[in-house]
């Protein structure tokens, strides 16, 4: 029986040195999760910004400005258009007036 004894105070001892181990680890876990939470920079929220009135009208006047030019634009294309359309009929008319000899 002393040799069951014997192997059981190896395993206790065994046991005894695992659980040393194991709290060693733990502790030193432990240590590097506190450690890195002082260590991250904690960056401050960005300071919002005030609502400027006078950046969104310039925007918005530039906005309806562009907008204006571009329907003038439209316009003025739509009317040479008509005149190009107009003054190929007449010609057209002169032109076949001239082949008939009139």
């Amino acid at each position: 029986m002393s040799e069951a004894l014997e192997k059981a105070e190896a395993a206790a001892r065994e046991a005894a040195t695992n659980t040393v181990d194991v709290a060693q680890i733990v502790a030193a876990v432990v240590a590097a999760q506190q450690l890195a939470q002082q260590q991250a920079p904690t960056s401050p929220a960005p300071a919002r910004q005030e609502f400027d009135t006078k950046k969104w009208v310039t925007i918005g006047g530039l906005s309806i400005a562009a907008g204006l030019v571009a329907s003038l634009f439209a316009v003025a294309v739509a009317i040479g258009a008509v005149s190009v359309a107009i003054l190929a009929l007449v010609l057209r008319s002169i032109w076949r007036d001239v082949q008939r000899g009139r």
